[in-house]
């Protein structure tokens, strides 16, 4: 791991793509500013943690288990302005 310190306004690059401004530092947080070609994802480390715990707590369910709690979400025919909409599931095999 390369630790460096930098100081509001002043910027790293990664490769030839990427550059990372610090923007504001303040208390315990730094504001980071992010300049990077579209086709690289950039994610906080916890969205990526609790995505991957999604998909491994969705492997377990069963296509059956998957119907039976739409059918329980379905909006009730007495509200009119819903009751027409489909509930959309996506379904991954």
């Amino acid at each position: 791991m390369l630790v460096v310190r930098r100081r509001a306004g002043e910027i790293l690059l990664i490769g030839e793509s990427v550059e990372i401004e610090i923007l504001e530092v303040s208390g315990g947080q730094v504001k980071l500013g992010i300049r990077a070609p579209r086709e690289i994802a950039i994610l906080r480390k916890e969205i990526q943690l609790t995505a991957e715990q999604n998909r491994r707590s969705s492997q377990g369910i069963s296509r059956s288990q998957l119907e039976n709690l739409h059918a329980q979400c379905k909006i009730p025919s007495n509200n009119s302005s819903l009751a027409d909409k489909p509930l959309v599931v996506i379904w991954r095999s």
